[in-house]
């Protein structure tokens, strides 16, 4: 099964981003960081999310994030699906923080139980097509709506409609220029939208926090 093994995103300065990620999520080996200048204005086309088990642990890292210096675009708060917020770190990279649950059963852990790429996709049938073509198997779909692939690893992949995206993150939709990031796995190739994949050992230096 095609996995992803880590993300690596560009950053302006390499030495906050670690101060940032460090405090706010405690990724690991799950997250990578190089520094890089390229332009990039409004959406990038993407958000990172971080499922949890209750939220206690949503209050929790969101907190932890705004203490290390994100800013809230969305504040935590119960919805149909569960309940999460939405933070965009100073590198620019927006972060949601969700779980299905809707009540706690104890205090914060702040266990992360997966991160999620969703891709705000142009043309969800086009990206879908390039995915499966590269080995990745359908585990949900809801038709040219929203795409989740299976995934032997720690980090998810997921298509949505890029303006659907942008609103669940509360930003607009617009954008240009570099997406400022790279996803590390087996394949190496470029998606419909702009997205590189790399090797795993293609991306830069390694960050662990």
């Amino acid at each position: 099964m095609t996995s992803i093994d880590a993300i690596t995103l560009e950053v302006s300065d390499l030495a906050a981003a670690e101060r940032f990620y460090a405090k706010a999520f405690g990724l690991g080996s799950r997250l990578r960081l190089r520094e890089a200048q390229e332009p990039t204005t409004g959406f990038r086309g993407y958000t990172l999310s971080l499922t949890v088990s209750q939220p206690a642990d949503v209050d929790a890292l969101i907190g932890s994030a705004v203490d290390a210096g994100a800013t809230v675009l969305k504040p935590a708060a119960k919805s149909m699906w569960g309940y999460g917020g939405v933070v965009q770190a100073p590198d620019g990279a927006i972060w949601k923080v969700a779980t299905s649950a809707k009540k706690d059963t104890g205090p914060a852990t702040g266990r992360i139980d997966s991160i999620v790429l969703l891709i705000g996709a142009t043309d969800v049938g086009a990206s879908r097509k390039c995915y499966l073509d590269q080995g990745f198997t359908v585990a949900k779909s809801f038709g040219r709506m929203y795409v989740e692939f299976a995934s032997a690893g720690d980090v998810k992949l997921g298509l949505y409609r890029r303006r659907a995206l942008a609103k669940d993150a509360g930003v607009a939709p617009e954008g240009s220029g570099s997406h400022r990031i790279v996803v590390n796995g087996a394949a190496q190739f470029t998606d419909p939208d702009g997205f590189a994949w790399a090797g795993s050992g293609q991306a830069g230096g390694q960050f662990g926090a």
